[in-house]
């Protein structure tokens, strides 16, 4: 029941309702992105932390997961603990808009259009040349992706940073 309850929430200041990202596609986006042992894949708005905990366990990657949502945090926390790889991840308390990026090789989104395009100047400007940014079913207007993937009804797209 409790989870079905996250499942929906809703934040004020939050600016997309929380959604988790499906299992199959979480890892689309990692692979797609490469990720591996010597990455840091930041997760904005990480909910309840699939991405950078599967980061952690299944590519060796540390993870960093910003959320807004105190209650989604502390879910993403036990889960780390209960995976085994709280070593490896972070869950920050805040807003991604005022994230500090500079630690990021990989950038994780799952969305809406408005607000990939907000972050367009911070990643251009935070990421490493390389960095790569992942978005699950959004694009990031005249951005044009590396790759792009769909599987089923989900797309899947993947930036470069020059």
């Amino acid at each position: 029941m409790l989870l079905a309850g996250l499942a929906c929430r809703t934040v004020p200041g939050r600016d997309v309702r929380f959604e988790p990202t499906p299992m199959p596609v979480v890892r689309a986006m990692l692979e797609m992105a490469g990720v591996g042992p010597g990455d840091v894949v930041y997760d904005l708005g990480s909910g309840e932390g699939r991405i950078p905990i599967t980061a952690a366990r299944e590519y060796g990657a540390r993870g960093v997961g910003v959320e807004i949502d105190p209650v989604l945090l502390a879910r993403a926390q036990a889960r780390a603990q209960e995976e085994g790889v709280a070593d490896k991840v972070e869950f920050r308390l805040g807003d991604m808009y005022n994230a500090d990026l500079r630690g990021a090789t990989v950038v994780t989104l799952f969305l809406h259009p408005q607000p990939n395009l907000k972050l367009r100047p911070k990643l251009r400007e935070q990421l490493p040349p390389g960095g790569r940014v992942v978005s699950y079913m959004w694009d990031m207007g005249d951005w044009n992706p590396a790759t792009f993937r769909r599987l089923g009804r989900h797309k899947v797209f993947l930036w470069r940073v020059p």
